[in-house]
């Protein structure tokens, strides 16, 4: 591996990655994004049915529209500093913020006795378990594979996105050995298959987690003696 980190998640979130790996000594980082987020048509619910929001993407809060207006009594239970100050950006009052993922999003909730959300969510997203509105769609940016699978050659490309992990697979179906991924968790992990150099997850989802591994990893040649199966 060279050392270079390839960041394929959409904007604005793909800006925020490749600043935070810069800023932590990543020398050689290219940014790609393979989607772009758009909003979608959608309808607020009856705000009484609910006592919170669960958002667990800033993009929600940003590309939700018009129908956010009928949601902004209800208190908001983010996922990730990110997303909450999107919400307080929006309007909206961030009851508790869960920096652990939907779970324990939804347990911060729950502990200050929000248990009725409704989910704000994209089209791809974690299931809560509770009446979710797609407010918005991530499109697929068009990619030629060729550019891409030269881009990816010695790096290793972080995949914040079980989506992304696929989309990655399938533009780089043969030769991997010579490419490296990096997944925000085991699912995302799972969903990009077999072949590469090095495989590596965090230990939390959070992108924070993600550009530390593969910064310790890119700087630090030694690390490359024990793990490069997952």
């Amino acid at each position: 591996m060279s050392g270079g980190l390839l960041v394929v998640r959409p904007e604005p979130g793909n800006a925020r990655t490749v600043v935070r790996l810069r800023a932590g000594g990543g020398r050689d980082v290219i940014a790609w994004p393979l989607f772009a987020p758009a909003p979608v048509p959608w309808e607020a619910p009856d705000p009484a049915r609910h006592d919170a929001l669960l958002v667990t993407s800033a993009n929600a809060m940003r590309l939700g529209g018009a129908g956010l207006a009928r949601l902004t009594g209800l208190p908001v239970i983010a996922v990730g500093a990110e997303t909450a100050a999107a919400a307080t950006a929006a309007g909206f009052r961030v009851a508790t913020i869960g920096d652990g993922g939907v779970d324990a999003a939804l347990a911060a909730g729950r502990a200050t006795g929000l248990e009725r959300p409704l989910h704000l969510a994209g089209r791809e997203h974690v299931d809560s378990g509770h009446p979710t509105v797609i407010v918005y769609a991530s499109a697929d940016v068009s990619t030629d594979a060729a550019a891409f699978a030269a881009a990816a050659g010695g790096r290793i490309v972080l995949l914040h996105s079980e989506r992304a992990a696929m989309r990655v697979a399938t533009l780089l179906p043969g030769r991997r050995e010579a490419i490296g991924i990096a997944a925000l968790s085991a699912k995302v992990r799972t969903a990009a298959g077999d072949g590469w150099g090095i495989a590596l997850t965090a230990d939390v989802p959070r992108d924070a987690a993600l550009c530390s591994l593969v910064l310790q990893r890119a700087i630090d040649r030694a690390a490359d003696a024990g793990d490069k199966r997952p």
